[in-house]
């Protein structure tokens, strides 16, 4: 048992060759969980199958979802391998673990496949950045406005930000009553989160998107990555009867008085 330091028993006195008294911390091993739930699916990531589940009884679902009730583990795998499936268990918090007959493989590729489609539809919520002048004109603020209504059509968050220069700073009023009227502009797209708050030489602002956020489907592209130009649209066939081409008559010919 060595020694204590300091009255807490994770530290040890040690003695060095130079006989200098030193304490020094002992790091216990950390152990990481990685068996986390997906959320709204009850079914961890990974998953007890087969002779991994060490629980002496298992309720038993069988590969029809019917309930086989609650049977031995050795039993219960028995019965899985002669029908031809892994043992799973899918409940593993409920007492007793609810396992269930599947093709694990099979599976795990259905899973993998549902988790990529729904990464390629789903779109990320970007933060887009506004940024104004006290002395910036009605046009160019008019266009900043419609800029930041495209954003919030889009689903994304919106800072828009008014830069102060020089002594600018010292009329922060005027920054703040120009924050309030873009978001009086672009109140029926996005909601303020954050209203101005002066930061240094800047004065910002946050607005959050009452849309919902579109997904983009890919489109077709060429092989060398340019996009492809749109096909023409089919025509309809007309229902009028073809024309016959017309013969050309041939024109009689009269013979040459004789001399």
């Amino acid at each position: 048992m060595p020694p204590v330091c300091g009255g807490s028993a994770d530290r040890a006195i040690l003695r060095g060759a130079a006989g200098v008294r030193r304490c020094v911390r002992s790091v216990a091993p950390v152990r990481v969980v990685t068996n986390a739930e997906d959320e709204g699916t009850g079914l961890s990531r990974d998953l007890r199958v087969n002779e991994m589940i060490r629980v002496p009884n298992v309720r038993v679902v069988d590969e029809e979802g019917s309930q086989l009730g609650v049977l031995p583990t050795h039993q219960a795998l028995r019965v899985a391998q002669e029908r031809g499936f892994d043992l799973v268990e899918v409940a593993p918090n409920a007492s007793p673990p609810v396992v269930k007959f599947l093709d694990y493989g099979q599976f795990k590729y259905e899973q993998a496949r549902k988790e990529k489609e729904a990464r390629k539809h789903q779109r990320s919520v970007e933060f887009k950045e506004i940024r104004l002048k006290p002395k910036i004109g009605k046009g160019d603020f008019d266009t900043k406005v419609r800029r930041a209504i495209e954003f919030l059509e889009e689903g994304d968050r919106v800072k828009v930000t008014v830069q102060f220069r020089g002594r600018e700073v010292s009329h922060a009023y005027i920054g703040r009553d120009l924050l309030l009227r873009f978001g009086d502009l672009i109140k029926d797209h996005g909601a303020v989160e954050r209203q101005p708050l002066l930061e240094g030489k800047s004065m910002s602002m946050t607005v959050a998107s009452t849309h919902k956020p579109k997904t983009t489907t890919p489109s077709a592209a060429r092989p060398d990555g340019t996009p492809a130009p749109d096909a023409p649209e089919p025509q309809e066939p007309s229902s009028a009867p073809p024309v016959a081409p017309q013969a050309l008559e041939a024109a009689p010919t009269t013979p040459a008085a004789g001399g």
